[in-house]
């Protein structure tokens, strides 16, 4: 499984990608930011959480730099332990959200994907 995100002809990068970047420009090549760490720009904890979606719910503002170009992601902490400025990794789970919750249909999701994990000094 990798997160990518999306390098452009000039040379700009975003998560996710999109079919144009911007000015225009065309897709140029995938980064997998799973093979990198970030920086927590800012954090917060939800306690009104979605059907499925686990309460305590910690989300994050991440910061990468990929060959000098920040790229910024939004996702699930593995834990509410953090601080702004600490430095994180992404790390695969197989369900971001129990698949029994909601109103669609299990199969027809996605339910893997990344939360972010302190690394410890």
């Amino acid at each position: 499984m990798t997160m990518n995100a999306t390098r452009y002809d000039d040379g700009s990068i975003s998560y996710p990608g999109h079919p144009r970047g911007p000015g225009g420009s065309e897709p140029a090549e995938m980064i997998d930011l799973s093979e990198y760490t970030a920086e927590i720009v800012t954090w917060t904890t939800s306690t009104a959480t979605p059907p499925g979606v686990r309460e305590p719910n910690h989300l994050a503002i991440v910061e990468f730099d990929v060959d000098g170009e920040s790229v910024r992601a939004i996702g699930q902490l593995t834990t509410g332990d953090v601080e702004t400025g600490d430095e994180v990794r992404p790390v695969h789970v197989d369900e971001l959200r129990e698949p029994g919750a909601g109103i669609r249909e299990p199969a027809s999701q996605n339910w893997d994907g990344y939360r972010f994990e302190p690394i410890s000094d």
